[in-house]
């Protein structure tokens, strides 16, 4: 019997774990710093074990991952490289929904030479959108054609019936991480020249994007898209993009908090005895009592704004302290958010992904080829990031202990061998994929597949 070693007990790992669980042939063991939220995951089962875990504590750490088969972390990417090296050490594979970093990426060698997988991105964003494109590229180049231009969207948000909040989202991650991501630069390739997007602009650079089926959304640039160039085999296309989606207005409104400097990780105050209205009228330099007209002053809008409507909500013009110590403008806002953009029970969100490609075939007209995936939470269950990130981890998981990757290495699930048997098996699990494709001058040739 294999032993899976699951680091992190958060929002998106009871799906993953309850599934592998599900394997009579698995031994689990969840390790979370809160004993608690492990146990309530694993339950009873004969084959769980819930344990608690400070992964700061090296030397427990890598006890546990000595005695392991497989090791999944579901931790912030931020601890991965420590984890990475201690699987390296004793000879484990390793599975993250993560983005590949410089530092994971430099023992790709090491992981080889050791005939290990270290399987990354394997995710929903990144993950299913590498699994679902890369299913569409191979079977264009199958049929001789090849991929002139692809564009990607994906966005987690509150299905409509919980869209019930003015800034028209709600974290079914860590809010930290998304708040990171406001920082990040952008690029993207549109009709052979390259567009390059800066942090401090990245909220401005958003266009409206129609989603069959979804609605209309804003969308703006994801990180550096014109790596995947290489990494999807596409190097000739005159045309790459990766996008979030988010519902219309998010983008301003993100835009001006990043202005009035609620990411400030380095400014510090006692939140004890200072209100999230005194902080933001230090931040703009005027009076207390004239705090929201000294805001509307400092971003240059009228006082009737709906920012400074969604500010307030916030509560960050509020008198009431927070009691959370002395912490930053940063840690702040998180706290904010932990409490005020969250899903109350029985409340569901939606994942939407978007796929459009444009493909070149010999005699033929230009095809553009879409694939869309529209998945909603469970009412009183699982919510469909936990679903639409676990699911995929997990049969990552399990792939390794039945030995059916091939390939070693530092991975991405851009191999058939890879991405099609966990499609299969998200499909299975209600997790799909809509095609429709058609001439670019005509739709008379359009479909829907499975």
């Amino acid at each position: 019997m294999k032993t899976i070693l699951v680091l992190g007990a958060g929002l998106v790992a009871r799906p993953a774990v309850r599934y592998l669980l599900d394997r009579k042939d698995l031994q689990v063991i969840l390790a979370d710093q809160e004993a608690e939220k492990a146990a309530a995951i694993v339950g009873d089962h004969a084959n769980g074990q819930a344990v608690a875990l400070d992964v700061n504590d090296h030397t427990r750490l890598a006890g546990m991952v000595e005695k392991t088969d497989i090791v999944v972390s579901l931790l912030p990417w931020t601890l991965h490289p420590v984890i990475a090296r201690l699987c390296l050490a004793h000879g484990r594979h390793l599975v993250t929904a993560s983005y590949v970093k410089e530092e994971m990426q430099a023992m790709d060698r090491d992981v080889r030479d050791k005939g290990l997988i270290f399987l990354n991105e394997v995710g929903v964003d990144p993950g299913l959108d590498h699994m679902s494109a890369m299913k569409i590229i191979d079977a264009v180049r199958k049929e001789g054609g090849r991929i002139d231009s692809f564009f990607s969207y994906c966005g987690g948000l509150p299905a409509l019936e919980s869209n019930n909040n003015p800034l028209g989202y709600k974290f079914s991650w860590s809010p930290e991480g998304a708040m990171m991501a406001a920082t990040n630069d952008g690029r993207y390739k549109e009709h052979g020249k390259v567009i390059e997007v800066p942090g401090e602009e990245l909220f401005r650079h958003y266009w409206l994007k129609s989603v069959p089926g979804a609605g209309v959304f804003e969308a703006y640039v994801n990180r550096d898209a014109l790596p995947y160039l290489d990494i999807y085999g596409i190097e000739d296309a005159s045309g790459i993009y990766r996008g979030t989606l988010r519902n219309v207005g998010y983008c301003e409104t993100w835009d001006f908090i990043k202005q009035l400097g609620l990411l400030n990780r380095k400014m510090k105050f006692d939140f004890d005895e200072v209100s999230p209205r005194e902080v933001l009228a230090n931040m703009v330099n005027c009076r207390q009592e004239d705090v929201r007209a000294g805001v509307a002053a400092y971003l240059k809008i009228p006082d009737y704004s709906l920012t400074l409507k969604k500010l307030e909500w916030l509560g960050l013009l509020s008198d009431r302290r927070l009691k959370i110590g002395t912490a930053s403008v940063f840690d702040m806002f998180a706290h904010t958010l932990k409490n005020r953009l969250v899903y109350d029970k029985g409340e569901m969100d939606l994942l939407v992904m978007h796929h459009e490609f444009e493909a070149l075939y010999p005699d033929m007209p230009r095809q553009r080829i879409q694939s869309t995936l529209i998945d909603c939470g469970i009412p009183g269950g699982d919510s469909s990031m936990s679903r639409t990130v676990g699911y995929p981890v997990a049969i990552s998981a399990a792939l390794l202990a039945d030995g059916k990757i091939d390939r070693t290495g530092v991975l991405r699930p851009v191999h058939a061998e890879i991405y099609e048997p966990i499609l299969d098996e998200c499909q299975r699990l209600g997790i799909r994929f809509n095609e429709k494709r058609s001439n670019l001058d005509t739709d008379e040739r359009s479909y829907w597949g499975d």
